[in-house]
């Protein structure tokens, strides 16, 4: 049988990827086609753990005062074990598999964090050949990136903290933050031919 479809919906915090990996999955669902929605990070998963230290604040209350390295290792040890224990099994039975971030969100949220182009290129080498090839997580067929303006989603991201009585995290809390990951989310969008 024919391997599934990964696709990801991407963009930055408080743009509206999870209602729209929702509604797209009833489409395709109502359709006829197998589908399973992820969503990253898999919070609910003893995998996040790092992930949740990170962004809660407990390795720096600034998103650059960890290194873009080990921060990704976090993220990407968490898709592994989703991808191990949840879906990797649906999607090798040809299930199309829709992701609410994924390895994308690394490469933006950490990539950031560098200044230097060349060295910002040796890290996404480097992210694609550990995610990829060493720990063998699908490559996406097809990236969906909803471009929000920083400003909207700064006020959306309030909106849902102040609704669910929520901290916002160390990424969402820094305007600075959003603004340079947006930017981000634009080259990179282009560099990689996702769809806007």
């Amino acid at each position: 049988m024919a391997r599934g479809k990964l696709f990801i919906i991407e963009a930055g915090d408080g743009s509206g990827k999870e209602t729209q990996t929702r509604l797209l999955t009833q489409r395709l669902i109502r359709e006829g086609h197998r589908v399973r929605a992820v969503t990253f990070p898999d919070y609910a998963a003893d995998a996040s753990m790092p992930v949740r230290m990170y962004l809660r604040g407990d390795f720096g209350t600034q998103a650059d005062e960890v290194n873009p390295y080990a921060a990704s290792t976090f993220f990407a040890v968490d898709r592994y074990a989703s991808y191990r224990m949840k879906w990797g099994e649906d999607y090798a039975a040809g299930t199309i598999i829709l992701a609410d971030r994924y390895t994308t969100s690394n490469m933006v949220h950490q990539a950031v964090k560098i200044g230097d182009a060349a060295e910002r290129d040796a890290f996404l080498d480097w992210l694609y050949d550990f995610e990829f090839n060493k720990l063998g997580l699908p490559v996406p067929d097809a990236v969906f990136f909803l471009d929000m303006e920083p400003c909207a989603a700064e006020r959306l991201i309030a909106a849902r903290a102040q609704a669910k009585g929520e901290t916002p995290d160390i990424h969402e809390r820094d305007a600075d933050y959003l603004r340079r990951t947006h930017d981000a989310y634009v080259l990179l969008a282009a560099r990689c031919s996702w769809v806007r």
